[in-house]
C-alpha cells in the first residue's frame, strides 16, 4: 500500500522508515528537509520534556529509548549514551518516567551544583542531529522511500481515494488541519566548542528556569528557553548573554568555550500528542502524528511504531 507522509523531520523520516520496514510504498512531502527542519535545531537528548499525556509518553518513550540502545556508537549514525544530571533545588521523588530508563541513580551531594539540594543522575541517549537526521534521510532512501520538497497548504492535495495520509506536519498542523490546539514554544541554543564537557546536564524547575548542557560528538549545545506563543525565530542577545551565564555557573568548564552558532527552533506544542487515525470523505485514511512538544527525539520510535499499528488495521 502506498502512504504520503507530510513533514520531514524525526516524526516524519521514523514513521516512514517503520512503514518501508513493513512492505509500505513511502512518499514524503515537506516544505522542509534536513537540515533545515526544526529537528536538526533540538538538543535532542532523550528527555520527554512538554509531552503529554505522561501513560503515553512513558510507553512512546520507552520504545524509542530501546531503539536507540541499538544504534549507540554506530558509526556514521550520531547517537551516544551519556550520563544525565537533572537537579532541583529542592527535594524530589523519583520521577514518572523512571522505568523508561535502565541506569538511573539519586545524585550525591558532591554532585550537585551550588544551590541544588537534590537530583538524579541518568543514563541516556544523546543524538548529535547533524549526523542523524542524515542517517535518517539515508536509511529512508535506501529503503525505497522517496522524498519531494513541497509545501502541502491542504489534506486534499495528497489525498486519494482509500488512501494512506501520515501527518507529520509539527507546527505545521496549525494550519494544516486546522489545529488550534497546537502552539509554538520558542526554543534558543548555543553552539559551542568544549570537549572538556563530558556530562549532560537539565534543569528544567530550579533556580535557573530552563538551563541545559548537552555534550555531542563535536560541540556541545547549551540552552534554553520555553517561551509559549512567540514564532520570532531570530537568536536574541540578552537571551543569549543570560543561557551563557547560567551555563557557566552550572558548568565551569564552559568558560571561555569557543561559541560555533546561534540557533532558535520552534518546538510544536499542545496539550496532548495527537496520534490517531482519521477518515476524510473519500475513503483517505490521515494518521496524525504531531504535537510532540521538546520531546520529538525522545518519542519518535516509539510513536512511528503505533503509527504502523494503525496503518496496518486499514490495510
Amino acid at each position: 500500500m502506498k502512504a504520503t507522509v507530510i513533514g520531514c523531520g524525526v516524526i516524519g523520516l521514523s514513521s516512514g522508515i517503520r512503514l518501508l520496514q513493513n512492505g509500505f510504498e513511502v512518499h514524503i512531502v515537506a516544505k522542509e528537509l534536513p537540515p533545515n527542519t526544526t529537528s536538526n535545531w533540538a538538543a535532542a537528548v532523550w528527555y520527554p520534556y512538554k509531552a503529554y499525556p505522561e501513560d503515553k509518553v512513558l510507553g512512546w518513550g520507552a520504545a524509542t529509548f530501546k531503539t536507540f540502545q541499538a544504534l549507540v556508537d554506530r558509526p556514521g549514525v550520531g547517537v551516544s549514551n551519556r550520563i544525565l544530571l537533572e537537579p532541583f533545588d529542592h527535594a524530589v521523588d523519583d520521577p514518572w518516567w523512571k522505568e523508561a530508563v535502565t541506569e538511573f541513580r539519586r545524585a550525591t551531594a558532591e554532585e550537585l551544583p551550588e544551590g541544588y539540594e537534590d537530583g538524579y543522575v541518568v543514563t541516556v541517549p544523546v543524538i548529535d542531529t547533524r549526523i542523524y537526521m542524515d542517517y535518517l534521510v539515508e536509511q529512508f532512501q535506501q529503503l525505497g522511500g522517496t522524498i519531494e520538497q513541497r509545501e502541502v497548504h491542504d489534506l486534499a492535495e495528497v489525498s486519494e481515494p482509500n488512501g494512506l495520509i501520515v501527518n507529520c506536519a509539527g507546527l505545521g498542523s496549525r494550519e494544516l488541519v486546522n489545529d488550534p490546539d497546537v502552539y509554538p514554544i520558542r526554543g534558543q541554543i548555543i553552539r559551542v566548542k568544549a570537549p572538556e564537557v563530558s556530562r549532560s546536564f537539565v534543569d528544567e524547575f530550579g533556580q535557573h528556569k530552563l538551563t541545559y548542557v548537552i555534550p555531542r560528538t563535536e560541540d556541545v549545545i547549551l540552552g534554553g528557553t520555553a517561551l509559549e506563543n512567540v514564532w520570532d525565530t531570530e537568536p536574541d542577545e540578552e537571551t543569549a548573554a543570560k543561557i551563557l551565564h547560567h551555563t557557566k555557573m552550572v558548568e565551569p568548564k564552559l568558560e571561555g568555550a569557543e561559541i560555533l552558532q546561534h540557533g532558535v527552533g520552534l518546538r510544536p506544542g499542545r496539550p496532548q500528542v495527537r496520534l490517531e487515525a482519521e477518515k476524510l470523505d473519500d475513503g483517505c485514511t490521515v494518521i496524525h502524528n504531531y504535537g510532540h512538544g521538546g520531546a520529538g527525539f525522545t518519542l519518535a520510535w516509539g510513536c512511528a511504531d503505533e503509527v504502523l499499528q494503525l496503518a496496518q488495521q486499514i490495510v
